[in-house]
């Protein structure tokens, strides 16, 4: 989780994301931050995010993301 929290804060260095939740939501993050921390997942990682699985709630919270990138195939 540490790890994705430290991407997370790459993207938005201003939001405490490990303390938030609906990051979505409130608007913590924004369409093109997702599609930054899709970017940076798939290369951290070294897995490919399917496009069906872009959807905001997978990006929600630190849970959601951390069960997209098992899904993708990363091991955490």
């Amino acid at each position: 989780m540490e790890k994705l929290v430290e991407i997370l804060q790459e993207i938005r260095p201003e939001v405490d994301f490990a303390a938030a939740n609906n990051f979505v939501e409130n608007e913590m993050l924004s369409s093109l931050d997702v599609i930054a921390l899709v970017s940076a997942l798939e290369e951290e990682y070294k897995i490919s995010i399917d496009g069906v699985d872009i959807v905001p709630e997978n990006f929600n919270d630190l849970a959601a993301i951390k069960q997209l990138v098992v899904k993708s195939g990363a091991i955490l």
